[in-house]
C-alpha cells in the first residue's frame, strides 16, 4: 500500500465514481469492510478502500507489470532462492504480485489469501486477475486463520504479506504469534517479505516481532519515496553469498523479469558491508 499524499490521492478521496460496496458475507461474524473504490490518472488505475490511500495500481497498457516500487521490492526473495513450488500472497489488493508470479513463474503454484470478497471481485474485473486454474488459487479467508491452519504448514517457499485496511495505521496482523505462524507455513528453506511503513511507529514494532519469530534473521530494504519499507525474513539453513554472486543474480532477474534487482543489491551492500552477505 502506497502511503504518500498526492493530487491524485486527494482527488480519489473526493471521487465517488466506481464505488463498490462489500459483498454480503455468509460467515458467523460479519466483518466490517470499507468500500472498494477506484481512480485513474496518467494511464494507471488505482485501488482504494474508500480513502486516499492507494492499495494497489495497474498500468492499463502493461497490466501484468508490477507498477509500484514497493510491490516490486516484495519480489526481492528472488535474490536468495530459486522460484519455489509455491508462492503465497496474504492480502490480494489489485493482484499485481499474484498475476506476476502466475505469469512469469510457470513451475510455481501461486496462491493468494484475501478476506474481503469485494477485493477479489475488483481484482478480477478491474485489474485483470485471471480465473483460478491448475497453478492459481485465490482463497477467501482470514490471513490469521490461513497461517494457523496446519494443512498450510511447511508448504510455502516465498510468502508475501501486505495486510492493510482503510485506516492505513500499519499491518492489521503484526504479532509475534502471527509471524511465527507465517514461519510455520514455510518449507525447509523459505523467505517472507512484508510491506511496512518506514516512518511510522508500527515499523519498529513489526521488525521486533519478526525478529522474535525468525530468530533475528530479518532485514529491511531502505525506505522508498512512497514511504513504504519492505522487510525480509529468512527461515531454514544459513545463507551466504558473495557480492559478485548477488550481482549476477540481480542482473539475471532484471533481464528475465524486468525488476530493478540491482538497486536491491546496492541497498543490501550499504547496510551489510563486508566481503559477503550472510544471514
Amino acid at each position: 500500500m502506497d502511503i504518500t499524499e498526492t493530487p491524485r490521492k486527494a482527488r480519489a478521496r473526493r471521487d465517488s465514481d466506481f464505488v463498490t460496496a462489500a459483498l454480503p458475507y455468509d460467515g458467523g461474524r460479519k466483518p466490517r469492510f470499507a468500500p472498494v473504490t477506484f481512480s485513474e490518472e496518467g494511464g494507471v488505475r488505482y485501488l482504494h478502500f474508500g480513502t486516499e490511500w492507494v492499495q494497489g495500481a495497474m498500468r492499463l497498457r502493461q497490466p501484468d507489470k508490477i507498477e509500484l516500487e514497493y510491490a516490486q521490492q516484495m519480489m526481492a526473495w528472488l535474490l536468495f532462492i530459486d522460484p519455489p513450488k509455491q508462492v503465497t500472497q496474504l492480502g490480494l489488493g489489485t493482484g499485481a504480485l499474484t498475476k506476476f508470479t502466475h505469469r512469469y513463474l510457470p513451475k510455481t503454484q501461486t496462491q493468494a489469501v484475501e478476506i474481503n470478497p469485494a477485493v477479489v471481485v475488483a481484482a478480477r474485473t478491474m485489474f485483470g486477475l485471471p480465473a483460478d486454474d491448475k497453478r492459481l488459487s485465490v482463497i477467501e479467508t482470514d490471513a490469521w486463520e490461513y497461517v494457523n491452519d496446519a494443512s498450510n504448514h511447511g508448504a510455502i517457499g516465498a510468502l508475501q504479506i501486505d495486510l492493510y485496511d482503510a485506516t492505513a495505521r500499519g499491518p492489521v496482523l503484526d504479532s509475534a504469534a502471527f509471524y511465527s505462524a507465517c514461519r510455520a507455513c514455510l518449507g525447509k528453506l523459505g523467505v517472507v517479505t512484508v510491506n511496512l511503513f518506514g516512518d511510522h511507529p508500527s515499523f519498529r514494532r513489526n521488525m521486533k516481532q519478526l525478529a522474535v519469530a525468525f530468530d533475528s534473521r530479518v532485514l529491511a530494504l531502505p525506505e522508498i519515496h512512497d514511504g513504504n519499507r519492505i522487510a525480509i525474513a529468512f527461515s531454514g539453513p544459513p545463507l551466504s553469498f558473495d557480492w559478485a554472486s548477488l550481482a549476477r543474480r540481480a542482473a539475471l532477474i532484471e533481464r528475465t523479469f524486468k525488476l530493478p534487482a540491482k538497486s536491491w543489491v546496492a541497498a543490501l551492500k550499504l547496510a551489510h558491508p563486508g566481503a559477503e552477505f550472510t544471514i
